[in-house]
């Protein structure tokens, strides 16, 4: 999980593995897997490296494509 921050200032987590897209409508806008869009401040620079730090330290440093 990452943390992440709601437009009100609260830290929140979310599961990198179920972001399907991101999209900045100037505010940072995650669509989920399940369809749910989630606003927040994190900026799409910070959330790439939150999300690279993750995967880091769950030992998945790149991702094959088969």
């Amino acid at each position: 999980m990452i943390d992440v921050l709601r437009l009100d200032g609260k830290k929140f987590w979310v599961n990198p593995h179920m972001i399907e897209s991101m999209e900045t409508t100037p505010d940072l806008t995650l669509t989920m897997l399940s369809g749910r869009k989630l606003i927040i401040k994190d900026s799409p620079q910070d959330l790439i490296k939150k999300i690279i730090e993750y995967r880091k330290s769950i030992g998945i440093e790149t991702q094959e494509v088969l």
